[in-house]
């Protein structure tokens, strides 16, 4: 008995999508459009003066239009990605992986580089006769141009990342000078590799076995969340189209797929979606305009690939009847949480006072007695004007009777500003208890009566 080879990894077969044309490839190439402007457009958008989005790492402040976030904002990142997390479970429990099948960046980059290679290669049947060919001279000028014009993409879309943390007018006086610093030559030129080789070579293969959504979706999933679905009752058997057959009623015993393979081929995963959901699946609805445009031709109903749910297959529920079965307990617990995390931190982001401060003990000092007998303490405040307007700020003390401030009274902050602002307080001698005295220093705005902050302190009388 001959030894049997038994192979663990199957040697990736090459995909050549077809391009597909329809409804869903123009929401899909409209999800493009939309994604890219606002990625690319973004970092040149100016507001009061500066950068409109920007995550300036080295000062340690968020740039977001009106809002200015400081490091002891961070519960609003995190806030972001629970609601980021809550609303991807919301549409997967919906309308399944439309999310990775028109908006995800994979995807889109994916459509970018597959547009550019058309474009330059040919079609699919084009593209496939120009890989077997021998080397010439013809196919290497294709494949070079292919490749520039995918490193020029990718390049860009580099540059464009980091402009999200260093101001992008920056950059481009960087480039001109070529002066990047190390960090920006890094993150410019990791971002571009990484673009360049998931979009451009990797591509299914890191919807297949790189991204975890692949693998616990089917944990959000339900049977009446929105799938891609093959109707196999109205397509099997299927078998190809014979005019002659369909003439003397032969054609007939055959179901409405003609099994011309076109869902197969321009599935960028290159699955086959007549064998059922599988988890490869993207829900891009390529296919499902393939084989709409093939349904036109035949004369055949529209929908033998559809979006639809398990329990509407079963059933035969018409579009009405999904859409009411779409509201059930789980997408409703979804939305409501999700509203309820949205309400609170918009709320919270309202009533937020753009004014930080504390109050730090000087350390070396813990009480002093001075001339005429009198209590020093000195204090160090970090106060932080979060807000873009200049502001003058006047220091009140209280708690003790006779307390006072003997250094100035009045401050004044630059827009975005942190400053340390020494204090010293006094008090009559015999005035408190000895050790521990517990006082308030407040911080009142003269430019906006609102705003001010209050802060507890203790002040040491020595024993």
């Amino acid at each position: 008995m001959e030894p049997q080879v038994i192979k663990m990894y199957a040697a990736r077969e090459q995909i050549y999508p077809r391009e597909a044309k329809g409804r869903y490839a123009t929401w899909r190439w409209v999800c493009v459009w939309l994604t890219q402007l606002a990625f690319y457009g973004l970092p040149w958008l100016n507001w009061n003066g500066r950068q409109a989005l920007l995550f300036d790492l080295t000062t340690r402040k968020f740039y977001i239009f009106g809002v200015v976030l400081w490091p002891q904002d961070f519960i609003y990142l995190a806030a972001l990605l629970i609601i980021a997390a809550y609303l991807l479970f919301l549409v997967t429990a919906i309308a399944g992986r439309v999310w990775c099948g028109f908006s995800c960046p994979q995807t889109v980059y994916t459509e970018i580089f597959l547009w550019v290679e058309r474009k330059i290669e040919g079609t699919r049947s084009a593209r496939m006769a120009l890989d077997r060919q021998g080397p010439s001279v013809r196919k290497t000028g294709k494949k070079v141009a292919k490749h520039l014009a995918w490193g020029a993409i990718a390049l860009w879309t580099g540059f464009t990342f980091v402009g999200y943390f260093t101001p992008i007018q920056d950059l481009v006086h960087e480039v001109r000078t070529f002066n990047f610093g190390p960090w920006e030559w890094f993150w410019i030129l990791f971002y571009s590799l990484a673009t360049y080789g998931n979009a451009g070579w990797l591509r299914e293969q890191v919807c297949k076995y790189m991204c975890p959504y692949a693998r616990f979706q089917s944990a959000m999933f339900d049977q009446d969340t929105l799938i891609i679905t093959y109707d196999d009752k109205r397509g099997e058997p299927r078998g190809a189209l014979n005019k002659k057959a369909a003439k003397d009623g032969t054609q007939a015993r055959l179901g409405d797929c003609i099994d011309c393979t076109l869902c197969v081929q321009v599935c960028p995963t290159g699955i086959d979606i007549r064998n059922g959901l599988q988890y490869e699946c993207i829900g891009c609805a390529a296919c499902v305009d393939a084989c709409n445009s093939v349904m036109d031709k035949v004369e055949r109903p529209r929908g033998l690939i559809r979006y639809s749910t398990d329990h509407a297959m079963e059933n035969n529920f018409n579009s009405q009847q999904i859409r009411r079965r779409a509201m059930r307990p789980r997408v409703l617990i979804y939305t409501s949480i999700l509203a309820l995390i949205i309400v609170a931190v918009c709320t919270s982001l309202f009533l937020r006072t753009p004014l930080k401060m504390d109050v730090i003990r000087d350390r070396g000092s813990m009480g002093r007695e001075v001339e005429d007998g009198m209590i020093e303490n000195v204090y160090r405040l970090q106060i932080m004007n979060t807000s873009e307007q200049s502001q003058r700020f006047r220091i009140a003390v209280s708690g003790l009777p006779g307390l006072a401030l003997i250094t100035r009274d009045e401050v004044t902050l630059q827009p975005t500003e942190t400053l340390g602002w020494p204090v010293r307080l006094r008090v009559p001698h015999g005035v408190g208890e000895k050790g521990s005295n517990k006082i308030q220093i407040e911080l009142q705005s003269l430019d906006d009566p609102s705003l001010h902050v209050r802060e507890s302190a203790v002040f040491i009388v020595p024993r």
